[in-house]
């Protein structure tokens, strides 16, 4: 621990750069994790009350509703597809996937990128402050006129190396987090294709209901021409 606080405050130039590189990891982390919980959505508390929305108050309230929600899936995902309901399901069908393929997946991986650059980049950073350490450490050993001058210097050789581990350290993590984000990206596309048949299902299954007041209606109009040519 003293060797570190040694590294930090003796060394600051070489540990200066690695603190904003880490700071600048920790913030593009936890950005992405605010972002992801924002697109998530309960679908089973989600669903019903659409049902019911688009059973009392047709299509175009039911458009209204996913836009007052939360979460990718019902304000972008369903929006699209109610909107092009008209055009039958087929229509739906292709601009769902087209938003979740060029409007949502692009959303859901922004950040990972800068995220592994990062990791990448702290990693040969570390490397690169060793070696401009270890550089000078050797051109002190170099112009040492005695043995203890060139004992002394062992300890700059392990202050050097602070900077690979310090790299290492940043990198680790955020390999780490750049994995689960993918992963977490993976699942919740599944879960967005899913989500879009079950709105075409939904939509298919309310169509004859909105058709049964004009069915009734042409029922009647027979019976009542009959009643007419009786009179």
């Amino acid at each position: 621990m003293a060797a570190f606080l040694k590294f930090v405050t003796e060394e600051w130039y070489f540990s200066g750069p690695m603190f904003l590189v880490l700071f600048a990891a920790t913030v593009l982390v936890i950005w992405r994790m605010f972002l992801n919980i924002n697109a998530q959505t309960n679908m089973n508390d989600f669903l019903p009350a659409f049902q019911e929305w688009l059973e009392k108050e047709g299509t175009e309230g039911a458009i209204r509703y996913c836009k007052a929600q939360t979460g990718m899936i019902p304000r972008r995902l369903y929006v699209a597809g109610l909107e092009t309901s008209k055009q039958g399901l087929a229509a739906m069908r292709r601009a769902m996937a087209g938003v979740i393929e060029l409007e949502i997946l692009p959303d859901l991986n922004f950040l990972l990128a800068p995220i592994l650059a990062i990791a990448k980049i702290a990693t040969m950073l570390g490397l690169l402050l060793t070696v401009i350490s270890m550089i000078n450490t050797f051109n002190k050993i170099s112009q040492a006129t005695s043995a203890s001058g060139v004992t002394g210097q062992a300890g700059a050789i392990g202050l050097a190396l602070f900077g690979t581990m310090m790299g290492l350290v940043i990198a680790i993590p955020l390999v780490f987090a750049h994995v689960l984000f993918k992963d977490w990206v993976n699942k919740f596309e599944i879960k967005m294709k899913s989500a879009a048949q079950r709105l075409l299902v939904v939509v298919q299954s309310a169509k004859p209901v909105a058709a049964q007041p004009a069915a009734k209606s042409s029922a009647a109009q027979p019976s009542t021409a009959v009643s007419a040519r009786q009179g």
